[in-house]
């Protein structure tokens, strides 16, 4: 990759004046865009649109097709149509102080359609008898007449910016209305006319896709909902074409000039563990350890990712990856995001590597001082040949004497520059990176293109499995008897609390209300992973329901609680508590979603449960039925939604981990999936992963193969295509000569 002054230049290169003005234009300010003026400027900034990228990014959220316009006397009750009429009545009423509703009577010579509008008295003015109009909604029936509430309103005249039987609705403001928006995004594309095309014309014959500039058009003016089609599956592949060359290309630029480390996966260490395991790997998990070790021993540093469900063993699967570090005469370190779980970590796998003469240490940060300085001491030295540890590891006194391999666990915790520290305390280390979050493969690459990926699905047979059961507030006593029950038989039980907000149930019903949620159901951000309680969020929460159930439905039993803001000895200490025995109802946060392994715990009831996400519910899950025990789990809800109890009953319809992330997946909004936490992916504004999964992965193998050929995107044909990841990328083209 090359600076940005030299990328332009020989972006440049063969092009004529206009062109290069029409690309440079793409990126210029919005307000070089004819009709933007300094107010709707203003107004455009408040909707994140200062570019004329940004402008013409601005994708029409939906269509009116009116080339399926239905007749009033046609339109079925309860279904949505698009209807076209004349305005026949506008009347403004205020039945409530601050309450304004335009209500207009539409005819088309078949019947008479009420359309009434909430709060846009604006209406009132600018509709006038005669005027043609076009509404697009539910059609409902009451006092006599077809009516709609709310529709998609379009007056159908010149002075609209509409054309065409297929009408655009643009994201808008209230000083920006959809009409303004659909022609201040036609003068962009205008002034963007003949602009370069950064996709190779090889990939655009391959897959048969329209240039840029006409997907640009049709995906804003589509002459039909197919043109449209067409317009989103150009658009939808360059952007993910250009997140996974933004993913690949440093390793590839990089991986020519670094060296690297070749593991022994033949050592008699590995040859002794693999003896030395007490049981039999199952199919799923001797395909991870023989992927992990190809990485492991080939030519070039391995980034690797093992995604595993819930209990199907990854941490086994990593001691293998651990076994190769030492048997190549280096050492290897392994992270988790808690010390619960580094503790388990090496009360699991420390035992078993030091049987076969692997020296292990833990480093958290309780270690004590004393005993703090003799892990460092002898891992400098080299006689501790695997250190399990939390963000200890990352201390500047921590130093190995030569590590060649960095596992992360739950490696999504950590933050960009904690896992560049940790792989930095190796030499040309080798990196693995597990996750017990249930991420689709379609994903996966969108999210972890730079990575080689191992998915492990199945779990032990051993496992007695968990039932599940979806409980509205009102029958909520049904999960507590439950676990009254098995407390009875000297059994324990989670109750885990929400996130956020406070708890509705006795709360709520001091209020009068019944517990019950009131508002409308939204879907919360998806829960690929959370961090809140990192910051202790619920941790309040968590401590009045504690009380208030160890006062009332488990009076007689020892309650405990769990939550981030609790210090790391007191937590420490509640869960080799509850691990014994002496805690019989531990009450927490989402901090037991993951290295909380107690099998004598059989229930886990979520409060709240439809501000989760459905694969941090089933990461809950996972919590109970861990031996030969099963498992209950009951998810409580007080939302009164279909959509929210319908989402959560897919959880007592499959254990499956990834199907229930592909079915949480699919409904999200477009674009809305990734979300702006994994660094790059804004620019998927068109891609559902679910609908896109072939798309995605075939603009992974492309980047794949481009880079292959061609790591600087130095040749001719991908000089464009240079020039706008350097674009889209800033980060790209800083310090490249």
């Amino acid at each position: 990759m090359v600076a940005k002054s030299t990328g332009n230049a020989k972006a440049a290169e063969g092009r004529t004046p206009s062109r290069l003005a029409a690309t440079l234009a793409f990126d210029a300010g919005v307000e070089r865009v004819r009709a933007v003026s300094g107010e709707r400027r203003a107004a455009l900034e408040k909707m994140g649109i200062r570019t004329v990228r940004d402008l013409i990014g601005n994708y029409p959220r939906r269509y009116v097709d009116m080339s399926e316009v239905c007749t009033i006397a046609n339109a079925p009750i309860g279904s949505s149509r698009t209807i076209s009429g004349q305005v026949h009545e506008v009347r403004l009423k205020r039945p409530k102080p601050r309450l304004d509703l335009v209500e207009i009577t539409l005819v088309d010579g078949t019947g008479t359609l009420i359309v009434t509008c909430f709060k846009q008295p604006w209406l009132a003015d600018r509709l006038r008898k005669g005027d043609d109009v076009a509404v697009s909604g539910k059609v409902e029936f009451n006092y006599g007449f077809k009516r709609m509430t709310n529709p998609f309103l379009e007056q159908l005249d010149s002075q609209t910016g509409a054309s065409g039987m297929v009408v655009p609705v643009h994201p808008a403001t209230e000083r920006i209305s959809t009409a303004w928006m659909r022609r201040i995004i036609g003068n962009a594309l205008e002034l963007c006319q003949g602009m370069d095309d950064p996709l190779p014309l090889d990939l655009r014959c391959r897959y048969r896709l329209a240039s840029r500039q006409s997907a640009l058009r049709a995906i804003h003016f589509p002459s039909s909902m197919a043109d449209a089609a067409q317009a989103r599956r150009r658009l939808a592949y360059e952007e993910l074409l250009f997140l996974q060359l933004h993913l690949m290309e440093p390793g590839y630029r990089e991986g020519a000039l670094a060296s690297y480390r070749t593991h022994t996966v033949d050592g008699p260490l590995l040859a002794a563990l693999a003896k030395a395991v007490p049981f039999e790997l199952t199919e799923e998990q001797r395909l991870a350890v023989e992927q992990i070790l190809d990485v492991l021993s080939a030519p070039h540093r391995a980034n690797h990712m093992l995604l595993g469900d819930v209990g199907t063993g990854k941490t086994i699967v990593s001691a293998f990856a651990l076994a190769a570090a030492a048997d190549s005469g280096s050492q290897a370190m392994m992270m988790a995001p808690t010390e619960v779980l580094a503790e388990q970590h090496m009360k699991g796998m420390g035992p078993l590597l030091e049987g076969i003469g692997i020296g292990c240490a833990l480093l958290t940060g309780s270690t004590p001082a004393s005993e703090r300085k003799a892990i460092l001491s002898s891992f400098a030295e080299g006689a501790i040949q695997v250190l399990f540890g939390t963000q200890a590891l990352l201390e500047p006194d921590v130093v190995p004497a030569d590590c060649s391999l960095v596992v992360i666990d739950e490696q999504q915790r950590f933050g960009v520059n904690q896992r560049r520290t940790l792989i930095g305390k190796g030499t040309d280390a080798d990196v693995l990176s597990l996750t017990a979050t249930p991420i689709p493969r379609s994903l996966a690459l969108a999210l972890y293109g730079n990575m080689t990926l191992s998915y492990i699905k199945q779990r032990p047979k051993n496992r007695a499995g968990v039932v599940t059961r979806v409980l509205s507030l009102s029958n909520r006593l049904e999960a507590y008897d439950a676990a009254l029950g098995q407390l009875r038989l000297g059994r324990q039980v989670y109750v885990v609390c929400p996130l956020v907000g406070q708890l509705r149930g006795e709360d709520a019903k001091k209020k009068g209300d019944g517990g019950q949620r009131l508002d409308d159901y939204a879907y919360s951000s998806i829960a690929i992973e959370s961090e809140a309680d990192l910051d202790g969020g619920g941790a309040r929460e968590a401590l009045k329901h504690a009380e208030y159930l160890s006062n009332t439905v488990f009076a007689g039993f020892s309650v405990g609680v769990l939550h981030g803001k609790m210090p790391a000895e007191e937590k420490r200490r509640v869960m080799e508590d509850f691990g014994k025995g002496e805690i019989g109802v531990l009450v927490s946060t989402t901090v037991i979603e993951v290295g909380v392994d107690v099998p004598n715990a059989t229930v886990i009831i979520v409060e709240d449960a439809d501000r989760f996400g459905l694969a941090q519910l089933h990461q809950l899950r996972g919590r109970v039925g861990r031996g030969e025990l099963a498992g209950e789990m009951f998810l409580v809800s007080g939302s009164k939604a279909p959509a929210a109890i319908e989402r959560l009953s897919a959880m007592e319809s499959t254990s499956d981990g990834f199907e229930l992330a592909e079915y949480d997946l699919s409904l999200r909004r477009e674009g809305d999936i990734l979300g702006n936490r994994q660094h790059g992916a804004s620019v998927l504004k068109l891609v559902n992963v679910v609908r896109d999964s072939a798309v995605v992965q075939a603009a992974h193998e492309d980047a794949r193969e481009i880079l292959s050929g061609d790591p600087g995107l130095d040749l001719p044909e991908h000089r464009a295509l240079r020039f706008e990841l350097c674009r889209l990328f800033p980060e790209m083209r800083e310090g490249r000569e």
